[in-house]
């Protein structure tokens, strides 16, 4: 008889469960939406095979459940439900995953106090975690708990390892951060579970800390010196799938197999960014790297000049600089909510911080370099009247803050975009 296997949850539209199953060899796995009271017709059904579960049924479907594993119980939260011998059963393969991708960064939560933010089933599966690695202390922070988002400087700044558990930044909500790394300047350890998209802001603020490593001035609101670990959620995802696998079918699956998905997605998913001076080539090498690496092209001056119906020059001419710049972010900042492109921008877009962040949270960034006097001039109006060495030196810490590699073009556009495609492909 066919089995149902999938993921139960009430909105999955950000999922990538399905990809991810069906790699791991289970080619019929499905998202399967269902509203509270749907979940009890449905979890009666004699031809489930296997389930995962996610927000915001992870504890709802314990009381369906015949019986539940040690981990389940012990963690009191079920993401993965088996139908064994006409009993449905209760796992959690979450906290193999969580485990696994601290390992994978590196995280060492042994000896530590960990904050844990959000207190639902996700977080149980942290806590328990926690526990397990020897952690000195754990606290959960909550909206409205006696440790909460208020007083978490007040009470907690000497935390030093920091494990978000709730949506906050999440894939379409991509702006949000639950808390500012500021005011816990002891952290040096930072895991968001969320995976989409692949950089939070939370994790952003984690690599700026470590990268620009400042003395500490709390006035001015300085990050203070120190190296921070951090990890998104997709290998944690992926080997929490295939523990589950093992468990829908009774086998064993190498480790192996969850870094190569992890890999192939990580690659796939992720947007190629390029910035760089007006006339740097972004354009050129980025539909280079459209033919190299199969992912589409989006040109974002090109869109620019489509929704407005003029050139970019008449833009500055009639309207002015300021806004030219707010299209320039509407458009890509839409264009950096989706994934698996090639994005070329604007020499300027890299002025606004919003638009840096956007680019980074769901791509990797590559610096296009070119010598100032083999840059073109027309039709670019801020490149005009002798302005690009003064571009140059005030873009230069904007370039060097939004790019996670640089690349001198002086060759063709066919091998600055196969040694950006190289590096992509290593990292």
């Amino acid at each position: 008889m066919e089995k149902i296997y999938g993921l139960l949850g009430r909105k999955l539209g950000h999922s990538w469960s399905v990809p991810i199953h069906q790699a791991l060899g289970c080619a019929g796995y499905r998202l399967i939406e269902l509203e509270p009271e749907e979940l009890g017709n449905f979890l009666r059904r004699k031809d489930i095979g296997g389930l995962n579960v996610t927000i915001p049924y992870k504890r709802d479907v314990i009381k369906f459940c015949d019986m539940l594993d040690p981990a389940a119980e012990a963690i009191g939260s079920v993401n993965t439900l088996v139908r064994q011998a006409e009993k449905l059963v209760g796992c959690n393969t979450d906290i193999d995953g969580f485990l696994y991708m601290l390992r994978r960064a590196g995280i060492s939560l042994t000896g530590k106090k960990v904050v844990i933010l959000g207190s639902g089933g996700a977080s149980l599966t942290a806590q328990t975690a926690a526990r397990r690695e020897g952690a000195r202390e754990i606290v959960v922070v909550s909206r409205s708990g006696p440790d909460n988002y208020e007083n978490l400087p007040e009470r907690h700044a000497d935390a030093e390892a920091l494990v978000n558990t709730t949506p906050v930044g999440m894939w379409p909500k991509l702006e949000g951060q639950p808390v500012d790394l500021r005011l816990l300047p002891n952290v040096t350890a930072v895991a968001d579970l969320i995976y989409n998209p692949g950089r939070t802001n939370l994790l952003l603020q984690a690599e700026e800390l470590t990268r620009t490593r400042k003395p500490w001035n709390w006035e001015m609101g300085d990050p203070a010196p120190r190296s921070i670990r951090c990890t998104g959620g997709l290998s944690m995802l992926v080997h929490q799938a295939k523990r589950a696998e093992e468990l829908f079918f009774n086998c064993s699956i190498p480790d192996g197999k969850t870094e190569e998905i992890t890999t192939r997605l990580r690659r796939e998913m992720t947007n190629i960014v390029l910035v760089g001076m007006p006339g740097s080539g972004k354009t050129t090498v980025g539909q280079a790297l459209a033919k190299l690496s199969g992912k589409p092209f989006t040109d974002l001056d090109g869109e620019i000049i489509r929704r407005s119906g003029k050139p970019i020059p008449d833009i500055f001419a009639q309207e002015g600089e300021g806004v030219f710049r707010t299209l320039e972010h509407q458009v890509l900042e839409e264009a950096c909510t989706k994934s698996n492109q090639i994005i070329a921008t604007g020499g300027g877009a890299v002025l606004w911080s919003e638009n840096r962040a956007a680019m980074r949270r769901t791509g990797r960034v590559y610096r296009l370099r070119r010598k100032l006097e083999d840059l073109p001039t027309e039709g670019r109006p801020l490149s005009q009247a002798g302005k690009l060495e003064e571009m140059e030196r005030l873009r230069e810490p904007l370039y060097s803050a939004a790019a996670d590699f640089s690349v001198l073009n002086e060759t063709s556009p066919e091998e600055t975009a196969s040694e950006i495609w190289r590096d992509f492909c290593e990292q």
